[in-house]
């Protein structure tokens, strides 16, 4: 072989200058690069042959360790190269090189993947024509703890790849086989460009496509159905919503289809199944999708992936599937058919994993687990299982995993589960277990490094106080304890100095946060401890690298503790805080949620809260703050989505310059003493759904301008000086004035006055559709799976004002009382059918009671008492058999009141002089009894009640009454793609 050519080696050269060389057992020291010598022979160098002798043909310095700030140019005068793999090696934020590659024209396998490069791709590696397989990907480790996520990593994700235009990335290399691109960031690629990059024509030879943590918003391209050399689908944890194509079940050569943690919905193809090259399906965590199992699964016997589990499947699971003796890992769900788990998975020897989740799997945990000695994980969520976890579970030696939450376990925990020295996690939370359990005992278990015992009848105690038999407790990481009737902080933690996740909420814990807290818990970035009777934290700041904290439903007091940096999240709702230092807004660079209402604190919002640029929700309703509204929460801060101050005593005029580009979502200033006008830049907030003014000092006129709102649903200007009339009357154009998607209207206690326009009723076009989904929340959501909050708004409902603290889709409610509104009760009411609350009361309408209202089937509560209405009470009234309160007093009603169970309360007539019948005393002489329309199977159903008890680290507020919606944010940060249960970190 003739030695590499003189400029060959010299570039090597210059490139091995650029790097920091890590001299350990892993890395690779380049020993053998040494001026003078053949660099064909020199570690990780091929050179080619023929036409190519002495020039450079391979280059793979994978795994070696190596660090650089830069990629060196050098690199590019190596241009016979037909492989580079530089993976695992560390560019620390750096760019890919735009200019250079476009020089490797017979590239064929390039392989970059988790060099820490960031920013975008260029795009001359996508005119690389001859790449075979190009990975560009960020390799990620997850550990599922019970739905939350954590990593083993430690460098920071703002190293992260982007590729804004995916088509421009494969266009070219027509040859393409396998591309990787997990954790690039192709969240700017729609559905066109998305569908367009992967056809037959586009990548007509490509066998494997892995794109997991992505965060791809789309559908599934049929088109990838025409690429019939597939082999491997690799789209998890992303946002792929819509159903699995039906034409996945014709390709030839699938293998793996991986698509866990998406959006999908409908039904899984069943014919995917009989693919004779199956090898691993996993759809796990995509709620919506549905499908069964065949019967005849069996007839595969290569396949050792099979994963449905926490999913929608339903139907029996047939017994056959004991038979694919291929199978490493099973997960299975079943939520409509009740059956108990076939005893033929007990044959299964080879299982490394079971999961088993869905109401339909019935009965206690089986037996022939114990047979099952291979297993690493157990896991039994989110199903119908009963009955106590059977001694005979500490047979199986090798499980590293147990998960059995969210069931119905019951019976004390067998000592023999605190014999299985592998097991690094135990997640037995959510069930009704009894009894004590010793920490002591499981601090024994030498490689355990997550605990979760929350929500069950348990009590939790410290245990032997010798802890000389203790393991080392360094690399433990995750505790959960929440209402286990704890009342101190576990001694454990003393010697926890790793831990990450910590979860005492819902105990009796009093007094101080230990002061030995900060020293030891350096890594923690999860702190719960709400429901409590805290009344200390300890010290004036959080731990420096804290992320996430919950200390809501406590006794503290004082001035708030300040954040760190690195907080985004930090909930101290239903406390006694008295103050929030002037600096506190200088550590909220990267505070997404704040919510401090329900506090004691006073004064003026301090101005450095403008200092928060990432905020998504502030709530600091019901304090004490007065003062004016720092302008800059909405005229600055273009990130905020939810801004709640209600119940303070703010004064002042709101900011009337709030630029384009708002993104408010809900806004709610009710319970104050702003003053004025409302500003008419609102019309920037195009996203705006929820807008309460209530109970303030506003003098304006009704703002039909906020009708160019497209998403307004919520409107409440009670209790202000608003003056003229409502609706189109305000203005001369009726276009002007429409509120098409508008579903609670509240005017009530104003100086509104004219008559109510026909028309303009007409024109409320989302009051006259009824919504499929009962219980559709409508709420903010910082994530598909992560904190909500509820919106809250304060009605007159059923004669009371309530506060509606989680508003359900299907609450439509106009509230015109006490104001000045005379002439007749508009007909066109009657079509607004799925109305549950009218409140036209204390006003001076006249005319007679329209029979139109008859039409609305779900009215709860009608109120038109303290009118001049005059006439009969129309006959249709008696068929709304959902109405629980009825008020027509103080009117000038006559004649026969209806003959129907919604009419028999006699206050609802008092001051008609002239009505008669029962519930009356005065009877009704010369008069034909009206037809009685008791209904014969209807019942009176009442509106729906709700507890609301938050979700996550203990977020929620204790309501009254209820009704929500959903509004999805995506948060750019860290914590993009998962909450703070479901976090990822790459390595």
């Amino acid at each position: 072989m003739a030695p590499c050519l003189p400029d060959q080696a010299a570039a090597l050269l210059r490139l091995k200058r650029s790097f920091t060389v890590v001299t350990d057992e892993s890395g690779c020291t380049l020993a053998s690069w040494r001026a003078g010598t053949d660099c064909c022979r020199w570690e990780g160098v091929r050179c080619g042959v023929g036409i190519g002798v002495g020039r450079v043909t391979s280059l793979d310095l994978g795994e070696c360790g190596l660090v650089s700030s830069a990629l060196d140019p050098a690199l590019f005068e190596l241009t016979s190269l037909r492989r580079l793999d530089l993976a695992w090696n560390y560019f620390n934020g750096s760019q890919i090189p735009t200019v250079g590659f476009e020089r490797l024209i017979h590239l064929t396998h390039l392989n970059l993947s988790s060099t820490r490069f960031a920013g975008e791709i260029p795009d001359a590696i996508g005119r690389l024509t001859n790449l075979v397989s190009l990975d560009l990907s960020t390799k990620f480790y997850l550990l599922d703890l019970d739905d939350e996520f954590l990593s083993v990593a430690s460098y920071s994700p703002e190293w992260v790849l982007v590729a804004p235009n995916i088509r421009s990335l494969v266009k070219k290399p027509h040859n393409l086989t396998e591309l990787y691109l997990s954790n690039v960031d192709l969240s700017d690629n729609n559905e066109v460009e998305w569908c367009g990059a992967f056809s037959n024509s586009t990548t007509p030879q490509l066998q494997v496509l892995s794109l997991p943590e992505c965060e791809l918003e789309v559908p599934i391209c049929e088109s990838l159905s025409g690429i019939r050399s597939l082999s491997e689908i690799n789209l998890q944890y992303n946002y792929i919503y819509g159903p699995i194509p039906e034409s996945f079940g014709d390709l030839p050569s699938l293998s793996v289809l991986s698509l866990t943690y998406n959006d999908l919905e409908g039904r899984f193809p069943w014919k995917i199944f009989q693919n004779r090259n199956l090898t691993s399906v996993d759809v796990r965590y995509n709620f919506e999708l549905s499908g069964s199992m065949p019967k005849n699964i069996s007839s595969n016997d290569i396949l050792t992936q099979l994963l449905v589990s926490s999913t929608n499947f339903s139907g029996p699971i047939p017994s056959s599937i004991g038979n694919i003796k291929s199978l490493k890992n099973l997960g299975l769900a079943s939520s409509d058919f009740s059956q108990e788990l076939p005893s033929s998975i007990g044959h299964l020897r080879s299982l490394k994993s079971l999961e088993i989740t869905g109401a339909g799997i019935v009965g206690s945990i089986p037996s022939w687990i114990a047979n099952l000695t291979s297993l690493t994980l157990l896991q039994f969520s989110n199903c119908g299982l009963s009955g106590q976890i059977p001694s005979s579970i500490g047979s199986i030696k090798n499980l590293t995993r147990l998960a059995l939450y969210k069931c119905n376990f019951t019976g004390q925990i067998p000592s023999q589960l605190f014999n299985l020295t592998q097991l690094m996690v135990i997640s037995i939370y959510s069930n009704n277990f009894l009894g004590t359990v010793e920490l002591s005992s499981l601090w024994k278990l030498p490689d355990l490094s997550s605990l979760n015992l929350s929500n069950n009848r348990l009590s939790v105690v410290d245990g032997e106080k010798d802890n000389s038999s203790w393991v080392s407790t360094d690399y433990f990481y995750s505790l959960r304890l929440a209402y286990c009737n704890i009342s101190n902080f576990p001694n454990a933690l003393r010697r926890t100095p790793r831990i990450g996740t910590l979860d005492l909420s819902g105990n009796q814990i009093q007094g101080a946060i230990p002061h030995w807290a900060r020293e030891t818990w350096t890594h923690l970035y999860r702190l719960n401890l709400s429901d409590n009777k805290l009344s200390n934290i300890g010290y004036d700041s959080l731990p420096d690298n804290i992320q996430l904290v919950d200390l809501s439903f406590n006794l503290f007091e004082g001035p708030l503790p300040m954040p760190r940096p690195s907080t985004w999240f930090f909930d101290c709702f239903h406390n006694r805080f008295s103050s929030m230092p002037l600096n506190f807004g200088s550590q909220l660079s990267e505070m997404a949620i704040l919510d401090a209402s329900r506090n004691n604190l006073s004064g003026e919002i301090p101005p450095s809260i403008c200092e928060a640029r990432e905020l998504l929700f502030l709530d600091l309703s019901y304090n004490n703050f007065s003062g004016s509204l720092p302008s800059c929460l909405m005229e600055d801060i273009n990130s905020l989505n939810v801004l709640i101050m209600k119940g303070n005593q703010l004064h002042g005029e709101l900011p009337r310059h709030i630029k384009k580009g708002c993104a408010l979502q809900a806004l709610d200033f009710s319970d104050n003493m702003f003053e004025g006008q409302l500003p008419k830049s609102l019309v920037a907030c195009r996203d705006l759904e929820v807008f309460d003014i209530g109970n303030n000092l506003i003098s304006d006129a009704f703002p039909c301008w906020m009708n160019v709102l497209p998403k307004l649903q919520i409107l409440v200007l009670r209790s202000n000086t608003f003056i003229g009339e409502v609706g189109s009357s305000a203005f001369k154009e009726e276009s002007n004035c429409e509120f098409a998607y508008l579903r609670i209207l509240d005017l009530a206690s104003n100086n509104f006055s004219g008559s109510l326009p026909h028309k303009w009723f007409k024109k409320l076009k989302s009051m006259m559709v009824k919504y499929s989904n009962e219980t559709m929340p409508m709420q903010y959501q910082q994530d598909v799976h992560g904190p909500t909050y509820e919106y809250t708004t304060s009605i007159t409902y059923k004669g009371n004002d309530m506060t509606f603290s989680k508003i359900l889709r299907t609450l439509v409610v106009i509230d015109v009382s006490d104001n000045a509104l005379h002439g007749a009760i508009p007909e066109s009411i009657g079509e607004l059918v799925p109305l549950r609350v009218l409140n036209m009361s204390h006003n001076a309408l006249t005319g007679t009671i329209p029979s139109q209202l008859g039409a609305l089937q779900e009215l709860e509560s009608l109120d038109l008492s303290s009118n001049d209405l005059s006439g009969e009470i129309p006959q249709e009234l008696a068929q709304l058999h959902f109405l629980s309160v009825l008020n027509l007093s103080y009117n000038g009603l006559v004649g026969r009141i209806p003959d129907s169970p919604q009419f028999s309360n006699n206050l609802s007539y008092l001051g008609n002089i002239v009505l008669c019948g029962f519930p009356l005393s005065k009877e009704c002489s010369n008069m034909t009894t009206p037809p009685s329309s008791h209904p014969s199977e209807e019942k009176h159903v009442d509106v729906i009640l709700f507890l609301f008890v938050g979700l996550g680290v203990g977020i929620g507020f204790a309501v009254i009454i209820v009704v929500t919606w959903g509004i999805r944010i995506k948060k750019r940060s860290q914590d993009s793609r998962f909450p703070f249960w479901k976090k990822v970190l790459c390595m």
